[in-house]
């Protein structure tokens, strides 16, 4: 990732209370509480999401574009996640979302769901090409292929090197947009509307290609507002819109990338603590009997993101009930000459605790000290998620050992002690 990289999440300090919620629940232990406030260390964020959804105190902020973008162009086009499909009431034709979405002000659509379709297929044929590879793992999610980079280097040969299903239609709608208008590039818009933050961020430094093609990323929760006010209208005259089958629309929950293989050698999980538990199995060669490995860092897959409004399983069951009136494909898929990786994924070097091998030994022994010192609760009271995470903050010069209420009570009993003492004496 490069120094100029932005995540959308990040902190409104003047929200947090310190409460240490936060550090508990983030996978990368990327957040520290110093001073009363939080911190995030950005080069071990995923942007999962998860601080954004325990914060009480809405302190963590997720950072998308505003719908004022859509003023900036003369045409644009939405590029609607299978996600947004489940956040409505009783949506059995998924053209009425489609019209009113054209009601809302853009002026053409292109389902991302009919892009997953296609990558359906080019991963269908990567499998059937790369057998050495396998298992070959998902790298749909940006989270989890963020998470692979910095804790798990050795599963990095494993991603499946294609891009995911926005990033293809963004480059199919924009073709076609320039085709179908004569407009040049900049005056078209193409607007990602997202599920999560993750999304947000890998769509401003795309995994795997240089440049992207998404122009402004929407939240489906600021979309979702607007767009009801056109539902009951779109109702009464939806226009034929839609393309994306079961297999596009299935992307949006948890197996529905996995479902699209056609092919039941596969390993679908959810839920960012359960992806880290099938990671720390496959890097321990634990999983061998599986081709495919989808994994969503959202509870109920991309239904869970937190730019979301539905309670994700109520979304993931309004959209089982949706996929019962599509047919199984949209079209017949045609394979594009492009949507491979083009730039190598590297592993991110963030857990270092020194320069040379001489210092990272000693730095690796103090923090075993350190890490005797302390009671090994893990309560949190310093700040970090656990009392090894706090010996190595002490190493690398980020922390005090007296930053450990049980360590700071144990000095003040011996100094109380040693006073004792003396005014006996």
């Amino acid at each position: 990732m490069s120094e100029n990289y932005k995540h959308a999440v990040q902190l409104d300090r003047d929200k947090c209370v310190g409460c240490t919620n936060c550090i508990k629940r983030c996978p990368t232990g990327a957040i520290r509480v110093r001073d009363g406030k939080a911190r995030i260390n950005h080069a071990l964020c995923v942007d999962c999401g998860e601080c954004v959804r325990i914060c009480e105190h809405h302190a963590k902020i997720p950072v998308y574009d505003p719908l004022s973008a859509m003023d900036n162009y003369s045409y644009k086009v939405a590029l609607p996640a299978p996600s947004l499909y489940g956040q409505f009431n009783n949506l059995d034709d998924s053209n009425i979302l489609l019209t009113a979405l054209k009601l809302m002000g853009f002026d053409t659509i292109f389902e991302v769901g009919s892009a997953a379709e296609v990558v359906s297929a080019m991963s269908r044929k990567y499998l059937e090409e790369h057998p050495e590879k396998m298992p070959l793992i998902s790298t749909a999610c940006p989270s989890i292929v963020k998470l692979i980079r910095i804790r798990f280097p050795s599963l990095i040969e494993h991603l499946l090197p294609i891009q995911p299903p926005v990033e293809i239609a963004a480059a199919m709608a924009r073709k076609k947009a320039m085709e179908e208008t004569g407009l040049p590039s900049e005056q078209i818009g193409i607007f990602f509307i997202s599920p999560c933050p993750a999304k947000v961020s890998a769509c401003q430094e795309p995994i795997g290609v240089k440049k992207t093609e998404v122009d402004a990323t929407l939240a489906i929760k600021d979309v979702y507002v607007r767009l009801l006010a056109f539902m009951d209208e779109a109702a009464k005259k939806p226009m034929d819109l839609a393309v994306a089958g079961r297999i596009g629309v299935g992307w949006g929950i948890s197996g529905g990338e996995a479902a699209g293989l056609i092919n039941d050698q596969y390993l679908a999980a959810d839920g960012i603590e359960n992806c880290i538990k099938v990671l720390n199995d496959l890097e321990d060669q634990k999983i061998s009997h599986v081709q495919f490995v989808e994994l969503d860092a959202c509870a109920g897959g991309c239904v869970g993101g937190v730019l979301t409004v539905e309670n994700p399983y109520i979304a993931k069951a309004k959209m089982s009930a949706l996929k019962k009136y599509l047919p199984v494909a949209g079209t017949h898929v045609e394979l594009p000459d492009f949507g491979m990786w083009t730039e190598d994924v590297e592993y991110e070097q963030v857990f270092t605790l020194g320069g040379n091998f001489k210092e990272k030994i000693q730095k690796m022994a103090q923090v075993e000290e350190l890490t005797k010192k302390f009671p090994g609760i893990d309560c949190g009271s310093c700040g970090a998620p656990s009392c090894r995470a706090l010996a190595e903050d002490i190493a690398r010069g980020e922390a005090k050992e007296t930053d450990c209420i049980h360590v700071l009570w144990e000095n003040l009993h011996k100094i109380m002690g040693m006073m004792t003492e003396i005014n006996r004496s």
